[in-house]
């Protein structure tokens, strides 16, 4: 399903540290990575920065990359300062949405200590970071049926009480969720739903 973070060389690409956030959608991404130092982190959260992070706000509003130092937001709290008592001195930031307008994004911050950079290095990092994006697009072809009773192994039924909720056979309910399962490369009906239910389809 989602291809591995790990499958790309984040850590050497940005030897200070890295977020990335994937599939964003109203308000959690479907799954996130923070390599940046523990003592940032911890200050990070404790202080509250998120809202008021330029980086944050700038891959939130715009799609593509830019450098930390090319950002042109405020900084009241001045955390980029803040950033590179940690060692994070030189950053950038990389955005990609969906084209079909689903509103769901994914982003990277990425940081160095000894330089800026380079215009090769970003643009490898936005390509990678559109390959995590593509690799974790939601399935398109889940019919009506087998999402309806993706929701009601979801909500605890038993096959008796789906087919029965439905007015279908049992046999009919063992195919709609054999479907699904093929489609969301899940093993079983519950690893099903809880895929659908990541992705937001249900």
């Amino acid at each position: 399903m989602i291809r591995p973070i790990r499958s790309f060389d984040f850590e050497n690409a940005a030897p200070a540290g890295f977020y990335i956030a994937l599939r964003v959608g109203f308000a959690f991404p479907m799954a996130e990575h923070n390599a940046f130092p523990d003592a940032w982190i911890e200050t990070y959260t404790a202080e509250g920065f998120m809202l008021n992070d330029p980086v944050m706000r700038w891959v939130y509003g715009n799609s593509g990359a830019i450098r930390w130092s090319e950002i042109r937001l405020d900084d009241p709290h001045a955390i980029l300062a803040r950033a590179a008592q940690h060692g994070l001195r030189h950053g950038a930031a990389v955005s990609v949405s969906d084209e079909n307008g689903t509103g769901q994004r994914s982003f990277g911050s990425f940081a160095r200590d000894e330089r800026e950079f380079t215009d090769a290095e970003i643009a490898e990092l936005m390509a990678w970071m559109q390959q995590l994006h593509d690799s974790t697009a939601p399935p398109r072809k889940l019919t009506e049926a087998e999402l309806e009773a993706l929701r009601l192994v979801k909500d605890g039924l038993l096959l008796k009480q789906i087919a029965d909720k439905l007015g279908v056979s049992e046999g009919a309910v063992k195919q709609r969720l054999r479907n699904a399962k093929i489609k969301l490369k899940a093993k079983n009906s519950t690893q099903a739903a809880t895929i659908a239910m990541e992705y937001g389809l249900i």
